[in-house]
């Protein structure tokens, strides 16, 4: 099979269509907004020239790393099927990379074209659902529907579509517990806590990107009752200050982060699951790759 067609399928495969507001935060609400083959987000980041090649393996991870590339090649796979850009903005322009002599961007770009690798970002068609037979309407946001099957908590969902995604955990649960799991089953070599690792967390949100006001957010914890924020992104500025102040006050609230990518791997990880049927064949290997933890973590007593 030709890349391009493994690419199509799956396009076929997903939804396809968004709700405007739930999606990109705008007021319009309850309009459903197909999205056709490519968006700003969902396209070739690289490999074009190679989309007839036949397709000898496809790699699923969340950001394509060099090291992720050289993995890939390592295994045979000449797709790549990320979740992120690439090359280090929105939209992966490379224009900029290019007029200033990146060397960065020149060494990756070398790899690629020496592996004669294609790279496609399913961003938008994955967050607008995949099939799912526990979804009151039949699809589930690709990502964190995985997210929830790759920590055995499909069963604590209380919706399918629509940031933010909410969690009921049963008694006993605390941020520390939260926390090792993540760990454990996302393989990964840290976490930050925001309040005391001990607070019971029945109610939990991934909220959406939380890169700076975060008064709606506020807003909803307060009104909801919300003890655990599971948040992609934390800055020290505004949820953070709210949270802490929150658990001082002998509120409970409480933040558990891992990170934007290790978050939304894992919907990349579940993926290596459901590709094969997505793409109509069992014959092309599929394998996830882990780009894993950006960061090295030290603690020191």
């Amino acid at each position: 099979m030709k890349i391009a067609n493994v690419i199509d399928n799956l396009i076929q495969y997903e939804r396809g269509e968004i709700d405007v507001k739930e999606f990109e935060g705008l007021e319009i609400t309850g309009k459903l907004t197909k999205l056709g083959h490519d968006t700003d987000r969902d396209k070739i980041l690289y490999g074009q020239k190679h989309l007839n090649d036949e397709c000898t393996g496809v790699v699923t991870t969340c950001w394509p790393s060099v090291a992720v590339v050289e993995k890939a090649h390592e295994i045979g796979a000449n797709l790549i099927i990320c979740h992120e850009a690439m090359f280090w903005n929105h939209g992966d322009h490379t224009n900029w990379l290019k007029e200033n002599h990146n060397e960065t961007f020149a060494k990756k770009k070398e790899l690629l074209d020496q592996y004669k690798i294609v790279v496609r970002r399913d961003h938008d068609h994955l967050h607008s659902g995949i099939p799912a037979s526990e979804s009151p309407d039949g699809w589930a946001d690709g990502i964190f529907y995985g997210y929830a099957q790759e920590l055995g908590w499909t069963k604590f969902m209380k919706n399918f579509n629509g940031i933010p995604f909410y969690f009921d955990f049963p008694v006993g649960t605390t941020a520390r517990s939260i926390s090792h799991h993540l760990l454990t089953k996302l393989h990964l070599n840290g976490c930050r806590i925001e309040g005391a690792p001990d607070t019971p967390v029945r109610k939990a949100i991934i909220p959406f990107h939380n890169l700076g006001d975060a008064n709606e957010t506020i807003n909803l914890i307060n009104k909801e009752k919300i003890d655990c924020i599971l948040t992609m992104e934390m800055i020290d500025f505004t949820l953070a200050e709210y949270i802490r102040d929150s658990n001082m006050l002998g509120l409970n609230k409480t933040i558990v982060q891992i990170g934007h990518f290790n978050t939304e791997e894992a919907g990349m990880r579940y993926m290596e699951k459901w590709l094969p049927q997505a793409i109509k064949s069992l014959e092309i290997p599929v394998k996830f790759v882990q780009s894993g933890d950006m960061y090295h973590f030290i603690s020191e007593n």
